[in-house]
């Protein structure tokens, strides 16, 4: 339905669309904007001279006072007036489709955050009609009707008399012109419906005019029979963008991705993006901020986000923020596990001094980040000395303490330190022998909260437990006191959490599957057949309900749809549906959902997922999912139409339909099962592992996971079957067969602590000492220093560093296109194991017997040991290390394991021989070295559980498996194995 406003002529009339539609944005966040746009400008017309236009030019976008609306509107400036001591602007509003006049101190710069919206006043023109005029001949005395260049002023008249009758005005886009929507007019006068382009080429007042090649459209392509087609608008027409701010358009791209943000805020439904979700039992009135400007930052961290062109904040910043900033307990579940999420707002709030001047005057950090490894860590802490330079002195640390004890008693946090960025087993270390190192501790951030509660539960509630001990301490009563927890999936432990250790926390969560958990969905799952759907499904309806019941069952297609409601509406139970060729029936479906019931009433909808977001429906007891969705986004929002009754379990159920169809998603669907304890069916527990093992079979041939290999474990049994991969150096072929062999190893190239690339050493003849020989003594002859030209991908070439020559292997050449006269190509060095950059010109023409000897290059692996906490990376310090002692010294070592190009060895030893003497001594075990830094640990299991691998994988391959099956409970037919693989 198109609202009249400004009405010149039939090709300029001003309105905007009520009631649905895919271009029709929600009143509300109209309303909503309104407030926003008085809020801010009240508060600050009058004292920031930022906010006023440096020059007020004609065509200018700027917000307006309105004297006659008491508000601030969105405008365009349309002339400047020159008054005896002021300047007055007519300014047309754009919202409102009215000019009206403003004094100049009225008027402010319009924010981008408030031009998020399209124009909400549209302007619109009549399509396929041209003027027509009454042309008088005096001469002999004949009159008629002609084309015209602009409207007669009956015409006008009539046109104005015509909409100021009606009591329903309707629309039908046609096309888009450069600023305005070409339409099909329809009014409604004495329950008439009337035409208006018709009318005016019947009256004379128009001539019918074909449209220009030129004008866009593909609207009728899309057969748009109302204003409430729920199919969207070609990609050609942006309406839009038709009628977005001028200051914007020239950049369309970059004003959409920056305003996604703003739209989600305050569209709690939206399907496209993150949800934020803030449960009813939350008391706290804290509003999104929905851009920089407006952001519970200080000025100067402001201004250092917008010279590092800081895109933000996003969806989920613009919830996290102001609690955080707010000093308040928050929980902030998303996808995104970015830093800033809450650094920033801490980093604001560590700026208000005042706020500890009753802590003690000693040493010890104000704010405590607890990550969930050294890795995580090392990023906040590079995230924090960024931005915490623009900030007053917070001096934060970094500290990864390992087992020594020494080391712990010795450290001393320095004064003036006030942020602490550690990991939990560090931090029970360290208050082992430093209890009162935190008595001024205020804010405590679990980053990862879901990992960190998985792989150190004891040690997080531990910490949980001192950090509310200390609370009680009478200096701190008039401190701050607050816990941040920031992860992506919400969980049993996350809810203890806020219940015990907050107070009157604000939740985020931007994953309605997430929220779902949250709000304690009760999900059902139902295996059947796919031909069994319909019958499955009806058995799962509740037919004779205690309360009210509003059930949502969704389709994939409109034809589904059709079936679905024909099969319902069969068994007597009221039922509606809904899907994109439906049209005015939108109102209608909508009225019959919203109407009051009584108990024991049933009503269901059978709709497609196109409608989730136009229909807005979020007050479902029932989802039923009877077509599998598309992706998790989908399931989401699907779920998202039961949010009244999340944290009311009895009235908020999921069933998800299984069938042989839905293999793909089932290791999905298992996972997210088991986070939400619901009864898993012992069918679906066995098909999945069917899934599982297919999936793995399909693995074969991949080398093996490095920390498998580094460590040991049980994840990656099928990755042995394929993992014997790269070439051994020829004379040690046979020895393999013969574990706890002697050899002595040269380690060359170190990866980290344990894992090393280097040449086995043969204590005869080594051939590669004699081929390094020749290859250096053919390069000293000039002539034979010929470049590489052209470079062929795998080859191998000689490449000089120093005074020595190397064997490389080229692994990467830039498309030919791309070359020029020098540019460089990934290496590597094929009897070190190390990979590099080089120029092109440096690689040498390497002659074919220098190449006959393989790659020299192998893989070792130091068994028995493993980074402490959990860790699967080693400490860059204990690398060093051991990089510094090991390379390119020869050691001795006992090769206990082969698999193709790796090789683990322990233990590894440098042995001195003392030649007068005829005797040796062991300098040190590798090993031992390790241990002996407090950052490893003993991992006695190593060995043995890749040779159970190893042999268990051989057993798999040997063995003939029989066909799977899986059978349902209540069918005697059974599912193959090979029908579920995805």
């Amino acid at each position: 339905m198109l609202q009249r406003k400004l009405i010149e002529n039939p090709w300029c009339f001003w309105g905007y669309i009520k009631g649905g539609g895919s271009i029709v944005e929600n009143e509300m966040e109209y309303k909503k904007l309104q407030s926003e746009m008085n809020l801010f400008y009240n508060k600050f017309h009058r004292y920031v001279d930022d906010i006023k236009p440096s020059v007020l030019e004609k065509g200018q976008v700027c917000a307006v006072y309105c004297q006659e609306m008491k508000s601030w509107c969105r405008a365009v400036v349309k002339s400047i007036i020159s008054c005896t001591d002021y300047y007055l602007a007519e300014c047309f509003l754009v919202d409102y489709a009215k000019s009206v006049p403003v004094k100049t101190d009225r008027i402010c710069v319009a924010l981008e955050s408030f031009m998020r919206l399209p124009y909400r006043a549209m302007k619109f023109r009549l399509y396929g009609t041209k003027p027509a005029t009454l042309r008088v001949n005096y001469y002999n005395d004949k009159a008629k009707i002609v084309p015209a260049n602009r409207w007669d002023i009956a015409a006008i008249h009539y046109f104005q008399n015509l909409l100021n009758a009606t009591t329903k005005v309707e629309a039908k886009l046609c096309a888009v012109e450069e600023d305005s929507f070409d339409v099909d007019l329809y009014v409604t006068i004495k329950e008439e419906k009337i035409c208006v382009n018709d009318d005016l080429l019947a009256k004379k007042f128009a001539f019918y005019e074909a449209p220009k090649s030129t004008t866009i459209s593909a609207v009728e392509d899309q057969k748009r029979e109302t204003p409430l087609s729920l199919e969207p608008l070609s990609e050609e027409i942006n309406p839009a963008l038709v009628l977005w701010p001028m200051l914007l358009q020239a950049k369309e791209t970059k004003a959409f991705e920056t305003c996604e943000y703003d739209r989600s805020a305050s569209q709690m439904n939206r399907q496209d993006g993150g949800y934020a979700f803030r449960p009813a039992v939350l008391n706290k009135n804290i509003e999104p901020c929905l851009s920089l400007e407006t952001a519970p930052l200080f000025p100067t961290l402001k201004k250092e986000l917008l010279r590092n062109q800081f895109p933000g904040p996003n969806h989920v910043q613009s919830y996290s923020w102001p609690p955080i900033a707010r000093g308040c307990d928050s929980v902030i579940i998303s996808p995104e596990n970015d830093p800033l999420l809450y650094l920033l707002p801490i980093i604001t709030f560590l700026q208000s001094r005042s706020c500890y001047v009753s802590l003690p005057a000693r040493s010890g950090p104000v704010a405590l980040i607890l990550c969930p490894g050294q890795k995580k860590a090392e990023l906040v802490f590079e995230f924090l000395e960024t931005y915490s330079r623009c900030s007053r002195p917070i001096h934060p640390i970094l500290l990864l303490l390992g087992t020594n004890k020494e080391e712990i008693q010795s450290i001393r946090i320095p004064r003036g330190c006030e942020v602490l960025i550690t990991t939990p087993y560090t931090l029970l270390r360290l208050l082992e022998y430093h209890s009162l190192l935190f008595l001024r501790l205020c804010h405590l951030v679990l980053d990862e909260i879901d990992v960190l509660f998985a792989e150190a539960n004891i040690e997080i509630f531990r910490i949980l437990e001192y950090y509310k001990t200390a609370l009680n301490v009478e200096e701190k009563e008039s401190a701050p006191q607050q816990i941040v927890a920031i992860g992506r999936h919400w969980s049993k432990n996350i809810e203890h959490l806020t219940k015990e250790f907050m107070n009157d926390p604000y939740v985020v969560i931007t994953s309605m599957e997430e929220a779902a958990i949250y709000g304690k969905v009760q999900q059902v799952v139902q295996l059947c057949l796919e031909c069994d759907r319909i019958s499955t499904l009806l058995q799962s309806l509740d037919f004779t309900p205690t309360n009210v019941q509003k059930t949502l069952i969704f389709t994939s297609s409109v034809e589904e749809t059709d079936i679905i409601y024909k099969a319902v509406e069969s068994t007597s139970i009221f039922c509606l549906k809904m899907h994109p060729d439906i049209g005015f029936h939108f109102d209608y479906v909508l009225e019959q959902w919203k109407k009051k019931f009584s108990s024991g009433t049933h009503v269901v909808l059978v709709l497609t997922d196109d409608c989730i977001r136009t229909l807005g429906i979020t007050d479902a007891t029932r989802v039923v999912h009877f077509s599998f969705p598309a992706s998790p986004r989908i399931f989401g929002a699907r779920l998202y139409s039961l949010s009244d009754n999340f944290q009311n379990s009895p009235n908020a159920k999921s069933i998800l339909l299984l069938t042989e169809k839905s293999a793909p998603h089932a290791v999905g669907v298992m996972h997210y099962l088991k986070r939400t304890e619901t009864n898993i069916p012992p069918e679906l527990c066995n098909f999945t592992s069917g899934v599982l093992e297919a999936k793995e079979d399909r693995k074969k041939g991949r080398p093996l996971c490095r920390y498998l290999k580094a460590y040991g474990g049980r994840r990656l049994i099928k990755n042995i079957g394929g993992a014997h991969t790269g070439v051994l150096p020829r004379e040690l072929q046979h020895s393999f067969s013969h574990v706890f062999s002697l050899f002595q190893i040269l380690p060359l190239f170190i990866v980290d602590a344990t894992n090393y690339f280097g040449r086995i050493v043969s204590k005869q003849k080594d051939p590669y000492a004699a081929l390094a020989d020749e290859v250096n003594a053919f390069y000293k002859k000039a002539k034979n220093l010929v470049p590489a030209d052209p470079l062929e991908k795998l080859a191998v070439y000689g490449l000089r560093e120093e005074n020595t020559f190397h064997r490389v292997q080229v692994l990467e050449v830039p498309p030919k296109g791309e070359n020029s006269v020098f540019y460089s190509v990934h290496i590597k060095y094929i009897d070190e194991g190390r990979f590099g950059q080089v120029q092109n010109y440096k690689l040498l023409y390497l002659p074919e017997q220098f190449q006959a000897l393989p790659p020299q290059a192998v893989e070792f692996i130091v068994c028995r040991v493993k980074p402490i906490d959990n860790e699967v990376e080693w400490n860059p310090k204990v690398t060093r290390y051991i990089n510094q002692m090991i390379r390119g010294k020869p050691h001795e070592a006992k090769i206990v394991l082969a698999l193709g190009n790796t090789i683990w060895v322990d233990p590894v030893v440098r042995v001195t021989r003392l030649l007068d003497l005829k005797t040796s001594i062991n300098e040190y075990n590798i090993r031992s070295k390790i241990l002996s830094t407090g950052m490893g640990t003993d991992n006695p299991e190593h060995i043995s559980e890749l040779q159970k691998l190893y042999r268990d994988a051989e057993t798999v391959q040997e063995e003939k498996e029989l066909p799977k099956v899986f059978h349902h409970p209540s069918s005697s037919q059974p599912f193959p194995m090979q029908t579920f693989c995805p």
